[in-house]
């Protein structure tokens, strides 16, 4: 028994020596007659190829050159098409105003009124003062002359020229009918403050007088007349001698009448 363990042992001895020279050997395929000379390499593990780096990106170049110590200057901002870009108009003083530009000038209206009545005239600026000062500047004026004359019933005629500030000039006439306890005549230089007449034409009709406010500076005396929008507002200074009082209207024409109503 025990020669048959030692052969044994010695069997396995053999076995194990001969297993590397086993693994060594080839297959051999005999249809292919060079398979000898290449023979099948055994299969080997793959190992996975690694991603490339990423490779790093260049800083982007700047056109403009920045100092050190500077600040960048902020680039404008695009402008939109289709849209415009606003200024805002410069600020104005304290207490100035814009006169509108259908409006008389100032310095026209007293220059026209010293015309009419003779520079220096006592009282003139003062009336013309308190009306402008009430009513504003006006849109057009009327230098002219007028006669009246009463007794009980009274009658008015005048004629002039209004200056418009947007249609410009043209003759006007006037009748003025009254009735009250008046007696006497005068003769008139007549001034007329001309408000809200934006159509000339609307000139042409009755108003009335004896309402509203007057006037009474120095030799000057100014009625306030009405009708709907347009103000007129007659300067006058004149001579001659008349008593009373009386209510009547002013009737304005673009020709010469001779009946006054």
């Amino acid at each position: 028994m025990l020669n048959s363990f030692v052969k044994f042992a010695a069997a396995a001895v053999l076995l194990a020596a001969a297993a590397p020279a086993l693994a060594q050997v080839q297959t051999v395929d005999p249809n292919q007659s060079d398979a000898w000379r290449n023979p099948t390499p055994p299969a080997t593990a793959t190992t996975p190829a690694l991603a490339p780096a990423p490779a790093a990106q260049a800083p982007a170049s700047s056109d403009s050159y920045t100092p050190i110590g500077e600040a960048p200057a902020e680039a404008a901002p695009a402008a939109v098409p289709g849209t415009e870009t606003y200024t805002p108009p410069p600020p104005v003083a304290n207490g100035a105003q814009t006169p509108s530009e259908a409006a008389v000038p100032r310095d026209d209206i007293f220059n026209a009124a010293e015309g009419l009545f003779g520079r220096g005239a006592r009282g003139l600026g003062n009336i013309l003062e308190d009306i402008l000062h009430d009513q504003g500047q006006p849109i057009a004026y009327i230098t002219g002359q007028e006669a009246s004359g009463a007794f009980m019933f009274g009658l008015r005629y005048g004629s002039g020229v209004m200056h418009h500030q947007i249609e410009g000039d043209r003759t006007v006439y006037w009748t003025g009918p009254s009735i009250g306890f008046d007696v006497g005549g005068d003769v008139n230089k007549v001034f007329v403050l001309v408000y809200n007449l934006h159509d000339s034409q609307r000139l042409f009709r009755r108003y009335p007088h004896g309402e509203g406010h007057a006037y009474f500076v120095g030799g000057f005396s100014a009625t306030y007349l009405r009708w709907g929008d347009v103000v007129l507002i007659p300067v006058r200074l004149g001579g001659g001698l008349r008593l009373g009082l009386n209510v009547g209207y002013m009737r304005f024409s673009d020709h010469n009448r001779w009946l006054p109503f």
